[in-house]
């Protein structure tokens, strides 16, 4: 009797186990996960801003300079201003950085001044090639590379040929002298190799400097042009010829020809190539 009903007790007892929790799988728990420590506060996302994650706590992270690209240094040629250029041909492999007059031209590298032109020589009647810059200063880099800024409002006083400068130096002030009379100002920057004074044409920009003014402008002030200014020069020569804004006006009365006298072929000019457009 005392077997029988021991026997009923654990009979309940499964049937009540049975309909109180899902059956299981062998080597599954079906107990509920234990909550993670700290309250349960991981990268989830929070309650009261749905869809944002909380990142895990940590040290900030490390900034890591820009690699090292040459063993110049290199600076912005203009300083202390707002300025903004065009990235792309402008006739000549040059840029025309806008800027308020006034603003500080710099040296871009290491180097010693070239050439000094504290005159406006420009005058709209000629348009002299070797005058469109206005007051302009070259600076011939530790890199050998020859940086113009031009359309100078003013040159320092101490800056000279021969004189030796550092990247940042203070070399003028932004203006529109020149042929940039009639714009708003700004400065003539050119990139090439060092010439004669007279090859006025070589110094007005032979490499595009805009990639080295993105770099220099974002941070890696290491990024030099040397290497594409020695290989332009390598294929184009030392002395390249002048192709392009080469002429200059000019006042000439054309004689009446004789009866007797056929007239000249109208040619482009003597060596039989077409005559450069003004600017």
């Amino acid at each position: 009797m005392r077997s029988g009903r021991l026997a009923a007790l654990a009979g309940a007892a499964f049937v009540a186990a049975s309909c109180g929790a899902p059956a299981g799988v062998a080597g599954v728990s079906t107990l509920p996960p234990t909550p993670p420590p700290g309250g349960g506060v991981t990268a989830a996302t929070v309650a009261s801003q749905p869809g944002h994650a909380v990142p895990p706590p940590g040290e900030e992270p490390v900034r890591v300079p820009p690699p090292k690209m040459s063993p110049y240094t290199y600076a912005f040629p203009v300083k202390g201003c707002k300025a903004s250029y065009a990235r792309k041909l402008l006739v000549l492999p040059k840029t025309t950085i806008w800027a308020k007059k006034g603003c500080a031209f710099v040296s871009p590298v290491d180097g010693v001044v070239q050439e000094v032109n504290v005159k406006n020589l420009w005058s709209p009647s000629t348009d002299r090639g070797a005058d469109r810059e206005g007051r302009f200063v070259t600076v011939k880099g530790e890199d050998g590379v020859l940086y113009l800024g031009g359309h100078l409002d003013s040159v320092e006083q101490d800056i000279t040929p021969g004189t030796k400068v550092k990247a940042g130096q203070l070399l003028g002030r932004v203006g529109n002298t020149g042929n940039a009379r009639d714009t708003a100002s700004n400065l003539y920057f050119a990139i090439s190799w060092p010439t004669a004074p007279q090859n006025w044409w070589v110094r007005r920009g032979v490499v595009p400097p805009w990639p080295y003014l993105d770099a220099w402008d974002d941070g890696n002030r290491t990024v030099s042009p040397r290497k594409a200014t020695l290989a332009l020069r390598k294929r184009l020569g030392e002395t390249p010829p002048c192709t392009q804004l080469c002429a200059s006006k000019q006042t000439t009365t054309t004689p009446t020809p004789k009866a007797t006298t056929p007239p000249k072929k109208k040619n482009d000019n003597d060596n039989g190539m077409p005559t450069p457009i003004p600017i």
